[in-house]
């Protein structure tokens, strides 16, 4: 999916995507060859389950909470 794919499903802004990218919470979109970022359709779970988590918590908590959840899946 698109970056403009992305925010339209969810309604999550293109900064806010970027920031989420740089502070580690969803990995690197890959690229096309016209530069284009691509995102995995599991971007969209991701993403809610970020949207979740950052009502009660500080990105950087929910960055160790999904950290913490990727360990223990093999």
């Amino acid at each position: 999916f698109k970056i403009g794919e992305i925010i339209h499903y969810t309604g999550i802004s293109r900064q806010t995507l970027h920031n989420y990218t740089m502070l580690g919470l969803i990995s690197e979109a890959e690229r096309t060859k016209s530069g284009h970022r691509l995102y995995p359709e599991l971007v969209f779970q991701r993403l809610a389950k970020i949207e979740r988590l950052k009502r009660h918590h500080t990105l950087q908590e929910v960055k160790e909470m999904l950290d913490k959840e990727e360990v223990k899946t093999p």
